[in-house]
């Protein structure tokens, strides 16, 4: 994806190796964390986990995070967690990216035909993308979702992919009418190429660039996307953690246990944070111009 001069580009932005240093730092304690803890994220401690006030433990040897209010080990719980948060960003930008890329590839190939002189593909996928605009984005996620009896992992990811590839798909719709119009393109149309292979070996590998920048920076929207959720009681179902919902049960515990909403904040804000780096320096690496 990056050649020589983007990853040295790459390398030299602080933004960008920062990025990559935090969302792996994050990725190994969500692979590491559930196998080194000294507890299970449902299991109850309530031998060590209790204070002698009768509330949870703070963080110590035994619970590097404390303990929440019925004495499990948040930082079990926060490492099932951040799996389960990576997997449904990662796992929902995968279906928003295969959908943008197909509908703005194509309307921007399109732009200014017409099949039969009278369907506008180009004109038709753009006015479905402004309808699906109208509507806040985490609103629409919201009410799909409680709609909804149960939700699973794969329930929310499905959900945040058909609902979230919008941006995408306008950019590469810009993207795409530029690259129409070089010499190559233009030749392979010229020679009566089919417009799936045209778009398929000459415009997808031009716009892979802006894809893959765009799809970073959208996990980090995934990710908030689906914290949210679990905050308001429409996500992943209880008793499975979450960090939108740890941070939901910690907060009437604000002043006496604080670490029971600083630890899942703390990481939906480094893993936002960490993407959105990411995505930064991806973006001037390969496109230096637009930096």
């Amino acid at each position: 994806m990056l050649d020589t001069r983007a990853r040295a580009r790459f390398t030299r932005n602080r933004s960008g190796v920062a990025g990559t240093v935090i969302v792996a730092a994050l990725v190994v304690f969500a692979l590491v964390g559930p196998l080194i803890a000294s507890h299970g994220p449902l299991e109850s401690d309530f031998l060590h986990g209790v204070a002698s006030d009768d509330m949870p433990v703070g963080p110590s040897a035994l619970f590097p995070f404390g303990a929440d209010r019925i004495f499990r080990d948040v930082f079990a719980r926060l490492a099932v967690a951040g799996r389960l948060s990576l997997l449904i960003a990662v796992s929902a930008t995968l279906i928003a990216s295969t959908i943008g890329a197909v509908v703005g590839i194509v309307a921007g190939y399109y732009e200014g035909k017409r099949f039969a002189r009278i369907i506008d593909v180009d004109g038709i996928l753009m006015r479905c993308v402004d309808v699906m605009l109208a509507f806040p984005f985490l609103l629409l996620v919201m009410a799909i979702g409680a709609a909804l009896e149960r939700t699973s992992a794969v329930t929310i990811f499905v959900i945040l992919g058909v609902t979230g590839w919008l941006s995408i798909a306008r950019v590469l719709r810009a993207k795409t009418m530029q690259v129409r119009s070089l010499e190559y393109v233009v030749a392979s149309r010229a020679l009566g190429q089919p417009a799936a292979w045209v778009m398929l070996k000459h415009v997808l590998p031009n716009v892979a660039g802006p894809l893959v920048v765009s799809a970073t920076v959208l996990v980090a929207q995934m990710i908030v996307a689906d914290s949210v959720l679990s905050y308001l009681g429409v996500g992943i179902s209880p008793p499975t953690p979450t960090w939108g919902r740890m941070l939901f049960e910690g907060q009437d515990y604000l002043v006496t246990s604080p670490w029971l909403v600083v630890a899942p904040g703390l990481a939906i804000l480094l893993a936002v944070w960490g993407f959105n780096m990411l995505g930064e320096g991806l973006r001037d690496a390969l496109d230096p111009h637009e930096g």
